[in-house]
C-alpha cells in the first residue's frame, strides 16, 4: 500500500484528467450541457492537473512532495464541496447562486426582455441532467473527489519522510 502512496501524484493527475475527460464526453458526446455549478466543479480538477504535473517534475529534484500532495488534496476537497453543494441545489435543500437560474425580474421594454433572455443560463442548476441509481453526476463527483482527497491526505502523511 505504501508503494501506492508513492504514486499519489500520478494517481491525482490521471484521476483529474479522467474526471475532466468524462465531463467533456458527457457534454460534447452526449449533449449533457453543464450548468454554472458543473463548470465550477471542473476548475479544481484543472488545478490538480497543474499541481500534480508540477509536483512530478519538481519533487524529485527539490523534494517537498508532501506539499504537492497537500495541494492536490485541497483541490479535490474544493471540487467535492462544490459537488456536494450542487447536490443540495438539485435536491432543493437550498438555493443556488444567481447564475444558476434564469432572471425572473419584470422588464419594461422588449430590449430589456431580449437582453434578459440572452443572458440567461442554458441549463439550470436544480435540474438533474443525468443520474444513475438515484445519484446525479454532481453526487458522483462529490463522492469521487472526497475519496481522492482522503487518499491524498494519507499520501501526504506517508510521503513526508
Amino acid at each position: 500500500m505504501i508503494g501506492l502512496y508513492l504514486k499519489s501524484l500520478h494517481i491525482a493527475l490521471l484521476a483529474s484528467v479522467g474526471a475532466l475527460a468524462t465531463a467533456f464526453v458527457a457534454q460534447f458526446g452526449f449533449g449533457l450541457h453543464p450548468c454554472v455549478l458543473c463548470l465550477y466543479q471542473r476548475w479544481p480538477y484543472a488545478a490538480v492537473i497543474v499541481v500534480s504535473g508540477a509536483g512530478l517534475m519538481l519533487s524529485r529534484k527539490f523534494g517537498f512532495r508532501a506539499v504537492f500532495d497537500g495541494l492536490a488534496a485541497l483541490g479535490f476537497f474544493a471540487t467535492s464541496a462544490i459537488g456536494a453543494f450542487h447536490v443540495g441545489v438539485e435536491q432543493g435543500w437550498w438555493e443556488g447562486f444567481d447564475g444558476c437560474a434564469a432572471d425572473t425580474s419584470v422588464t419594461s421594454s422588449m430590449a430589456e426582455l431580449r437582453a434578459q433572455i440572452m443572458s440567461a443560463p442554458v441549463v439550470k442548476c436544480d435540474e438533474i441532467a443525468w443520474e444513475l441509481f438515484g445519484v446525479s453526476m454532481a453526487g458522483y463527483n462529490a463522492l469521487f473527489a472526497a475519496l481522492l482527497m482522503i487518499f491524498m491526505i494519507k499520501a501526504l502523511f506517508n510521503n513526508r519522510a
